[in-house]
């Protein structure tokens, strides 16, 4: 078995169990009354082309940034960290942010790409990076957009989700991860 073929295993036993998760969990997002009919989310075939090292800067003094939420709230997270990576050919960025009370090392990476509201959800895909370690300058981390996912609130109303920033507006189409029907 190659490196790839392994990878591609994880994957789709990754979703594998996230649809059973939206399909039988209680605290699923897809509405008690639509389960029965939910045969499984959407997703663009593996592609280890969006699997790609990214580049971390470190923001000793994060910058606050207000994102606002499908529900019209806003939400205060704070910038932490700069990713640079190539991509489709380009150099490009997105920033990874945290909550202000959160203590842990997981780095959310919201995004917006060409197939925004076409391909994929019209909010936006969420991406969470979690390092076994604090991030260093000059630190490479893996970003593998074919883990991109759409947030529970375009699944149901009842969820608030923050919408990436403009600064996580990648021009280009990311044709991996969750995609919509």
């Amino acid at each position: 078995m190659t490196t790839d073929d392994a990878w591609t295993d994880r994957l789709e036993a990754n979703r594998d169990e996230k649809d059973r998760f939206f399909a039988e969990h209680p605290q699923s997002p897809v509405p008690p009354e639509e389960r029965e009919d939910f045969d499984g989310l959407a997703y663009f075939d593996p592609d280890p082309d969006y699997r790609v090292e990214a580049t971390v800067a470190v923001h000793e003094t994060p910058d606050s940034v207000d994102m606002e939420t499908s529900d019209g709230r806003t939400v205060r997270y704070l910038h932490v960290a700069t990713l640079s990576f190539d991509l489709d050919g380009e150099a490009r960025e997105l920033h990874g942010f945290r909550q202000a009370a959160d203590e842990s090392r997981t780095l959310f990476v919201p995004f917006r790409d060409k197939t925004t509201g076409q391909q994929t959800y019209e909010g936006g895909r969420y991406m969470e990076l979690e390092p076994d370690r604090d991030l260093e300058d000059g630190d490479e981390i893996t970003l593998d957009f074919n883990l991109a996912y759409s947030p529970f609130c375009a699944y149901s109303d009842t969820f608030s989700c923050p919408y990436p920033p403009e600064s996580n507006w990648l021009e280009t189409a990311v044709t991996a991860g969750e995609r919509i029907e």
